[in-house]
């Protein structure tokens, strides 16, 4: 009797304390639940695959990080289905930061696994002379990140559902010849601590200026959660690409306005592959 009451007070325990847990990314490492970005609105008429390079820095906070994506169009500028995962992340924390997160193990340096994305992504309206497009987009976030104690990923999924509805102008220019502009709105959920969820309202506006070799998008987004525990992050994300035949190289910094304590600079590069794009005769 003795003994199991001594397990029951050890269970409630680790209750009390995993309830302290604040699943959000102001106390999370800068993987674990970011602000989903979102795109033009279109989707592609052959298979992309992206690779890049995350470094995260300021804050007390340095992390980073391979991050790959392939984008499958199952019907060309119609359906697709698009898996991108956080490779080997290495991260330093200051010990403050270690304190702030309440971070385990005395760990404030290290490498973790990150999460798979698994998204779909449905043409709702082709754009036309007055009509947007608009584009529904459907994903889950599974719970494979690892280092939960260290806090670098949750220890739980989730997922989202979102639209993506973007309007061109075009001109006669060669400087600028179009000029695109994107909102976002969606639903945000994810599981915290003995079965609750925290529901997020996600937002966010872009603007895309365009020519022939260059593609040049700044962006506000984020994502507006009821716990009010660091879960309602804003950032500002500025982003170049150089178009060369089917090669994307690009350059992105974002800013973390609110909830999101870094700088995030990405170097990547995208590359069509029409090969792999299915075809049906």
């Amino acid at each position: 009797m003795k003994n199991y009451f001594i397990l029951m007070l050890l269970f409630f325990s680790w209750v009390a304390s995993a309830q302290k847990v604040n699943y959000s990314p102001a106390y999370f490492g800068p993987n674990a639940n970011p602000v989903p970005l979102f795109t033009d609105a279109t989707i592609p008429a052959e298979t992309m695959v992206q690779l890049s390079q995350d470094f995260y820095f300021g804050f007390g906070d340095n992390t980073t990080n391979t991050r790959f994506l392939v984008e499958v169009p199952l019907l060309s500028e119609f359906v697709s289905f698009k898996v991108w995962v956080t490779m080997l992340e290495y991260y330093k924390v200051t010990e403050g930061i270690s304190s702030k997160r309440q971070m385990l193990n005395d760990n404030t340096s290290g490498s973790a696994m990150g999460d798979f994305y698994v998204q779909t992504r449905i043409l709702i309206f082709r754009e036309k002379r007055i009509m947007p497009s608009i584009v529904l987009n459907s994903t889950l976030k599974t719970a494979s990140g690892t280092k939960f104690q260290e806090k670098r990923y949750f220890d739980t999924p989730g997922y989202y559902f979102d639209a993506e509805i973007g309007k061109s102008v075009h001109t006669k220019s060669s400087t600028i010849s179009e000029l695109r502009v994107v909102g976002n709105l969606g639903f945000l959920c994810w599981e915290t601590t003995n079965s609750t969820q925290n529901d997020a309202l996600m937002y966010g506006i872009k603007i895309i200026l365009s020519n022939s070799r260059i593609d040049f998008e700044n962006s506000l987004s984020g994502y507006w959660g009821w716990m009010r525990n660091g879960d309602n992050p804003l950032v500002y994300n500025s982003k170049i690409s150089l178009k060369i035949k089917s090669l994307n190289y690009h350059l992105m910094y974002q800013y973390g306005i609110r909830d999101f304590p870094y700088h995030h600079l990405q170097v990547g590069f995208s590359i069509k592959m029409p090969k792999f794009t299915p075809k049906y005769d």
